[in-house]
């Protein structure tokens, strides 16, 4: 349980953390590529306003459209950037194409380039590490390219050692958290360790009592004879019995010292033979009884766990739906496994307050728990069970006068 608790918990821990600098370096990185694409538009939107060149620099004559979308010029502008463009007429040809201000592209290169971005269908965007965009003149059209080397690698480079320092911190503060967290959950531990103490405890001290008003009862029932008070003094007694059980059951549980054995077994079967004996007791309460079971459904689990599931879902149906309602227990195959369903009729209930039904000792109504046996912990079981199977249990409310109960194993 301890090992469970922190694994739990490093688990949220480094998965919150995770979302975080997922965030944070996505953020950085987008803001880093946002800026290097504002730049290169700036430096693209000057050429396209000088026919293709940088207009010539001068400190002495202050510029208002120097700087554009991040991109300012200074001296060494027009001998940093790399770029080339090629002119195309009315016609779509290829007119006339310059690369004397870069020299890692000839003429005939620079025309495929150009070829390949007419026989696109977009004006701007990247041809491997070249930015171009397509600019409309009166005689026809002029395609910038910009040499985009040094940036993509400086973002590359950047994006690399941002996601490495990330990894490496989320590593460091795993191995933290790991070393650190048993301390941290050591007080919820402690208490949750006193409240199974106090449950056994508790429980095996109230079993001895049990066990003498029981035996008290049956001689004052030899002696004096049947009578209501004696009948409801039993009743009570095996109630508190069977809470007491529950109780410890649950503890169990939690703990993981309940022993099941999974194998193969015949879960049609199983559902079939613990669900059909409710069928008698639906019938004397005018209830409408129904089970649609799909034969011949195998399933790897633990047998006796399983049938007391059942039986206490179609317990809990019976107990809690209204006078002359319905009952129906589904079992079909589904894409990931099998899916058992429990539905009843109630006369109603509140579909916000359905997830709070698998709380222990919570009761929707707790004057017809009474009148019923309940203890508000049933569900509670058949939730460890189900968990213990690796499964799913839910339950939903269409109309808020009937509920249904689905488990996925």
């Amino acid at each position: 349980m301890i090992k469970k608790l922190q694994r739990k918990f490093i688990m949220i821990a480094m998965g919150s953390l995770a979302i975080v600098m997922v965030i944070l370096v996505g953020s950085i990185n987008a803001i880093n590529l946002y800026q290097m694409n504002s730049k290169l538009n700036g430096a693209i939107t000057i050429l396209s306003e000088n026919q293709g060149r940088f207009p010539k620099f001068e400190k002495e004559i202050p510029r208002q459209d120097d700087k554009r979308f991040g991109f300012e010029m200074d001296e060494e502008t027009q001998f940093a950037i790399r770029y080339f463009t090629v002119d195309i007429d009315a016609d779509g040809d290829i007119s006339e194409i310059d690369t004397s201000h870069i020299a890692a592209v000839s003429s005939d290169e620079a025309a495929e380039y150009a070829i390949k971005v007419l026989g696109g269908s977009r004006d701007s965007g990247y041809v491997g590490i070249y930015k171009f965009e397509i600019v409309d003149q009166a005689d026809g059209a002029m395609i910038i390219f910009l040499n985009c080397k040094n940036e993509i690698e400086t973002a590359t480079l950047f994006l690399l050692s941002s996601g490495g320092v990330a990894i490496a911190t989320l590593f460091l503060v795993f191995v933290l958290v790991s070393v650190f967290s048993r301390k941290a959950i050591k007080p919820i531990i402690e208490s949750m360790e006193k409240q199974k103490q106090f449950i056994t405890d508790a429980g095996h001290e109230i079993k001895t009592p049990l066990a003498i008003i029981s035996a008290n009862t049956d001689v004052l029932e030899l002696t004096g004879g049947e009578s209501e008070w004696i009948a409801s003094i039993r009743n009570q007694v095996l109630r508190l019995d069977k809470l007491v059980r529950n109780l410890l059951m649950l503890s169990k549980m939690d703990e993981d010292e309940i022993k099941r054995i999974f194998t193969d077994f015949d879960l049609s079967r199983t559902v079939d033979e613990t669900a059909s004996p409710f069928r008698a007791v639906a019938e004397t309460q005018n209830k409408k009884f129904i089970m649609d079971i799909q034969p011949g459904l195998m399933f790897r689990g633990d047998e006796s766990s399983i049938s007391q599931l059942v039986s206490t879902l179609v317990d809990n149906a019976m107990k809690y739906s209204d006078e002359e309602g319905a009952i129906k227990v589904s079992l079909h195959a589904s894409k990931k496994g099998v899916q058992l369903e429990v539905f009843n009729t109630v006369e109603k209930i509140d579909p916000e307050n359905l997830e709070k039904l698998f709380d222990r000792f919570y009761r929707a109504d707790s004057s017809r728990s009474r009148d019923t046996g309940g203890y508000g912990i049933g569900l509670s079981i058949a939730r460890s069970i189900v968990e213990a199977h690796h499964g799913k249990i839910s339950a939903k409310s269409v109309d808020g006068k009937s509920i249904c109960f689905t488990v996925k194993l």
